[in-house]
């Protein structure tokens, strides 16, 4: 007889508590019925995933209709994918920020990070672009392109985290401040 797996459970580290968990890892009391089943294997879920990749597909296509790519360089995916990075790193940190990875939350993030955004930046252009660039003779353009797309976009999500976390700590701020009409240094 096999024997069942007991299902995966969401733990922190201490001081670690406001980290995203895995969101295919079960948080007791959450989405009852859905417990054990991975978000993948959810039809639902995947339609919005689905949803979401549509959408993003068509505003990458569109931008790259209207963006112009001088002399052949492929600047319309390096600017997609950078923007691109931004904002997933803004999204991912804003909805950390909001807790769990469960309910409203997660569907946003299945939607607008995972759908949308998986299918607004494209690794696929981004190689075909570079081999492009090689087959062209143009290795120093290829291997600039690769660099820039490489190192911007990984600035791009530091950035989109930080200004995501940035706008967290001035909402608390003006939150603390509407609960304290006191104000600092003042007695009540």
């Amino acid at each position: 007889m096999a024997r069942e797996t007991p299902p995966k459970e969401a733990v922190h580290a201490p001081g670690l508590e406001n980290l995203p968990v895995d969101s295919d890892v079960d948080i007791p009391g959450q989405v009852p019925g859905l417990a054990h089943r991975p978000v993948h294997l959810h039809p639902g879920f995947v339609l919005l995933v689905v949803a979401g990749g549509c959408l993003g597909a068509l505003a990458r296509y569109s931008l790259g209709m209207v963006l112009p790519a001088p002399s052949g360089w492929p600047l319309p995916t390096l600017l997609i994918n950078i923007s691109g990075a931004f904002a997933l790193g803004a999204l991912l940190e804003g909805l950390s920020r909001r807790g769990p990875d469960t309910g409203r939350l997660r569907l946003m993030r299945l939607v607008a990070g995972t759908g949308f955004m998986g299918a607004f930046t494209t690794y696929s252009t981004l190689a075909v672009d570079a081999v492009h660039l090689f087959d062209h003779g143009a290795a120093g353009s290829a291997l600039l392109y690769l660099a820039a797309s490489l190192f911007g976009g990984i600035g791009a999500a530091l950035a989109g985290i930080w200004v995501a976390a940035r706008h967290h700590r001035a909402g608390a701020a003006r939150e603390h401040a509407a609960l304290d009409p006191a104000g600092p240094g003042e007695e009540q």
